[in-house]
Parts: structure tokens; sequence; C-alpha cells
């Protein structure tokens, strides 16, 4: 099949910087059998094409969502004359979703969408997702009811379309065994501290914030903990300045955003994963973690709220001193632990990158069919 893949960015010709992970993971293996033309709305504002694994990648340029939208939408159009498309598939929705489901209109060929993100969700405190706005609340209805298929990566994706009336089916973005080989859980040294890792953008929604709170009152309740943060800073040194404010200088590193190859021995060497985010589809890196053999623990979020309580322990979004309860329990007992971190690798073992790929492949083989029988 000629598929068109949507997606916001992450496709970088370098495949390490300023990449999407669960992107790359999935173009790779369709790739292998599918000529795939990624079309990329915002991952720079010049126009340009290059090939990246296997695949070939259109970025049509433009300095607003309309314009990427509309220039996605000729781009798609002008691919599809040279040969045509068989199915057009989003990741996210938003206004990847709209460039999508306008060439599904203007080609006549099947759209799917997959929900990867805030499309859905409204948190007003910082004023974040797109449920906040009734344009937003439209724009992502509009989409979804147009599209042939819809997909998410977990249950609480799922409530949250059927809650504006889309029937979604669930189709995690798994980890890549092939860059996250499978890792038995390892128990933790004798009297060594606690090692904690997040690996997330510093911004509003990961709520880092939470995160220091917790491991402040951890620190007070006399156990050892340190903390390893690696992801992009958009928060200019505030997540820094709140650390050295609560004390917490010495007990956590700033490790700024890192390619897989420097994320894998951080994460290696980690005894509990943090998640702390007011919302997540995934995350993918709850994944990576649990084929590490390391296990998750955080907010009710995606995965996580999934998971709980049999792989991983939640406490709600914000709540700092429940996060710290959860940290000193599983500090004082490994075994807890580590079947976590069983329990959690068995899944991500089940719902890898190669079962993605196998899922999206049977979603458009079965669009295909419903075009060639005249839908």
């Amino acid at each position: 099949m000629k598929l068109a893949l949507v997606v916001p960015g992450g496709v970088d010709a370098s495949g390490e910087r300023r990449v999407i992970p669960a992107v790359l993971s999935l173009v790779r293996r369709l790739a292998r059998r599918h000529e795939v033309h990624v079309f990329s709305l915002f991952h720079q504002r010049e126009a340009g094409r290059w090939p990246l694994l296997g695949a070939e990648v259109h970025n049509p340029g433009g300095s607003s969502n309309l314009v990427c939208e509309w220039r996605a939408l000729q781009a798609m159009r002008a691919e599809h004359r040279r040969a045509p498309f068989d199915v057009i598939q989003s990741l996210w929705g938003g206004p990847c979703g709209v460039a999508a489901v306008w060439a599904g209109r203007v080609l006549h060929r099947p759209v799917a969408v997959h929900l990867a993100g805030g499309e859905l969700a409204a948190v007003p405190d910082i004023g974040w997702g797109a449920a906040l706005s009734p344009w937003g609340r439209w724009r992502e209805r509009w989409v979804l009811r147009q599209a042939q298929a819809v997909t998410a990566a977990s249950q609480p994706m799922l409530a949250l379309a059927a809650a504006v009336g889309v029937q979604a089916m669930r189709l995690p973005l798994g980890a890549d065994a092939d860059v996250w080989p499978i890792t038995a859980p390892r128990p933790r040294k004798a009297n060594a501290p606690l090692r904690l890792v997040q690996v997330a953008s510093l911004n509003r929604v990961k709520d880092q914030p939470c995160l220091l709170r917790a491991l402040a009152l951890l620190r007070e309740q006399g156990v050892d903990a340190v903390l390893d943060l690696a992801g992009a800073d958009t928060l200019g040194g505030e997540v820094q300045r709140l650390a050295a404010q609560l004390g917490l200088a010495g007990a956590v590193r700033f490790h700024g955003e890192l390619t897989q190859a420097q994320l894998r021995p951080l994460v290696l060497v980690a005894d509990l994963h943090v998640i702390t985010s007011r919302h997540e589809a995934g995350p993918l890196a709850v994944l990576e973690a649990a084929l590490c053999g390391v296990p998750s623990v955080g907010t009710a979020v995606g995965h996580l709220q999934e998971w709980a309580p049999h792989a991983a322990r939640v406490v709600p979004p914000g709540d700092a001193l429940g996060l710290a309860g959860v940290l000193a329990e599983l500090a004082r007992d490994d075994v807890q632990r580590l079947a976590l971190a069983a329990r959690a690798q068995a899944i991500a073992r089940a719902e890898d990158a190669d079962d993605t790929a196998r899922r999206f492949e049977q979603l458009h083989e079965q669009l295909h069919q419903r075009l060639a029988s005249g839908w």
C-alpha cells in the first residue's frame, strides 16, 4: 500500500535529535512493507523534503496552523497525482487531523486518526488542552467524526473520545525493543540511594514541581533518594530554581534533552520511573522504562491509570504528599517494586513497537478493503 502519514514534527533527518521516538519506530516498520510518505506540519518553518528510515518526509513549512494545514494538503495532492495513496493516517488530532481529513475528502481516500496528546483534554489552571476553547472542542469533534477510524493509546483516551460521542479503538504506541533491549528487573543495592528518573520535557503539563515536592517530602522521611530529570527545559530555569529553594540542589541532576541512546543508560540504573503529568495519552517513556525492568509510579494518567495497581502505583495529579508515600513504601519493599516491574515489562513486551505496527497495518488493510469495495 501507499500510505500518507501526517505528523506534527519529530522526523529530523538525523534520526536522533528533534525526533518523536514512537513516530520513528512506526515509520521504520511500515516502510519495510509499504510506500510511506510522512507529511510533517511543524518540524521546521522552511519547506523541505528528505529520506528517513525508508520513508520520504515532506515538510511543507509555514508560520501558522492554517498555512501548514493548507500546504500539507497541497503536498498530499501533488504526491497523490504521482501515484494514488491508499490510506491517510494522522498521528494526533488537531491540525494534523484537520489536514488528514481534508486530504481524505479531496482525494477520496479513507482517513484514520490516532489520538496521542491533548486533543480532548482540558486543564484550566495551566491553560492547556484543546478542549478548553469552543473552537478546539468543535475542531476535534469534526475531525473525529469525519475520520473512518479513530484509535488512541490508552483507556483514559478512549473514555475522553466516548464523552464526545466517538468510539475509538485502543492502540498503544509501543516501545522499540531494538532501541530499548529487554532487561530483567534488578534488585536494589543494599544501602544505596533510591534512584528516581523522569523522562519528560520541563513544562506545565509534566508538573515537575509536584515531583520535586514529593522528593523533598521523601527525604524528610529519612529516605535517601536522588532524581535524574531528562528533557528539554521550556520554563527558563524555573524548575532548577525550585529545586534549589527546596534544598534539593545536590539530589537532582538536570540532563537536558538526550537522544534515545543517551537515555537508556540513565533509565537502566534507576529504581523507579516517575510520572507527575496532569494529562498523558501514554506516555511512551513508561513502556521504555518497563522494557528496562524499571517500574513506573506517579499520577493517574494514561498507561499508569490503566496498569494500576497491579503493574503501577498511582496518586491523583498534583498529590505530592501521596506520591512521597508511595515512593517511601517502594523504597522499603523491594519485593513489591520488583513485582510491579515484572508485570509492567510483560505488558510492554506484549504491546511493543512491532505489535503497534502490526495493528496499524491491519487497520489500514481494513480501510483499503472498504475503499476497494466502493465505500
